[in-house]
């Protein structure tokens, strides 16, 4: 009863401190050479528009930061991503009383897209360790979040991020093994952007030079960990799951939820979450399900379409009948999975 008492004057003290509060946003340097780690944090300076690319946000950027409720966040974001599509999230994490940090994971971003796939998934939670490691050097966050109770938030291959933190290990061979399996029904996984199956008879070639070079690339069978601590609790929204032992999964280390979308064309969840879910059911939570969703649902906001290339627009897109309207309610419950592992 004293553990509710306290969780509950969190979670109002927090709403009280939403209501005045602006979204504060900052860049730090990357720990060890990493890129800058964008940070999201309470402050009571108004919002102004802020332009990051073809986003416009509504921040206030370098402003004083205040206490929240004393937990950090760490997102990592998906594939050829930035922090700027998980806006909205940031923004409820937020209001809940929470820092959020999202490193910009190296040869994986808008900015740097050269890199994508396991090479990239193996330097991906480091990274995301070392953000929490900027935060808590930053003089600015100084007192101001717990390093030792700590959140990961991940999307697609930011997903895979989330799933290692939670006790998952993966490998690169069973990338390989994935994909000679499941080449025809799991292209865009084993191949990326790089190209697309068009029901014509290229496809055969295109799956057959797709396994040559993968079996080429990937045939290392080490299992790929990362164990951190300080992070407490997990939620991974429609993950890159197909690489993981699911056994490892099973008993997930910290409390794990996942997030998933029906009509995801990327990573479809019978292959992906939905196995992960059976894996690790009833010790994890499914926290949302978009019935109606595509791959790209939890970007909010969404790149611009005509930023994408034709590929990643068709994979991205939302599906006919998808309605955004309900995105703030599966924002509000990730905060309100991180408020009830975290606090107090």
């Amino acid at each position: 009863m004293h553990n509710i008492r306290l969780l509950l004057a969190a979670v109002l003290s927090a709403a009280a401190f939403s209501a005045q509060a602006g979204l504060g946003l900052a860049t730090l340097p990357g720990v060890q050479g990493d890129n800058p780690v964008t940070v999201f944090y309470p402050t009571l300076q108004a919002d102004r528009p802020v332009q990051r690319g073809p986003f416009t946000l509504a921040a206030a950027e370098d402003a004083p930061p205040e206490r929240g409720n004393g937990r950090l966040v760490v997102i990592s974001h998906g594939s050829g991503g930035n922090a700027w599509v998980h806006t909205d999230l940031a923004r409820t994490l937020v209001e809940a009383g929470f820092v959020v940090a999202v490193p910009l994971h190296r040869g994986d971003n808008a900015l740097d897209p050269r890199e994508p796939g396991p090479e990239s998934w193996k330097r991906r939670p480091a990274e995301a360790s070392r953000a929490i490691d900027a935060v808590v050097q930053a003089p600015r966050f100084a007192g101001l979040v717990d390093a030792g109770r700590v959140g990961v938030y991940g999307m697609s291959a930011g997903g895979l991020t989330a799933l290692t933190f939670a006790g998952g290990r993966w490998s690169p061979s069973q990338f390989v093994r994935h994909c000679e399996a499941h080449i025809g029904d799991d292209f865009p996984f084993c191949v990326g952007l790089l190209t697309a199956l068009k029901g014509n008879a290229l496809d055969e070639v295109k799956k057959k030079a797709a396994l040559l070079v993968i079996r080429r690339r990937f045939d290392d069978p080490a299992w790929i960990a990362h164990h951190d601590a300080r992070v407490q609790a997990v939620v991974s929204g429609v993950p890159a799951a197909a690489v993981f032992d699911p056994a490892s999964l099973a008993t997930p280390r910290v409390p794990l939820a996942l997030v998933t979308a029906r009509q995801d064309k990327w990573l479809a969840p019978a292959l992906h979450s939905d196995v992960i879910l059976k894996a690790c059911a009833p010790r994890c939570a499914l926290l949302a399900d978009l019935p109606t969703g595509g791959h790209g649902a939890l970007l909010s906001p969404p790149p611009p379409p005509e930023r994408l290339g034709e590929i990643a627009a068709d994979l991205l897109g939302d599906p006919p009948g998808f309605d955004r309207a309900q995105l703030p309610a599966v924002d509000r419950a990730i905060a309100a999975f991180f408020t009830r592992h975290l606090l107090p």
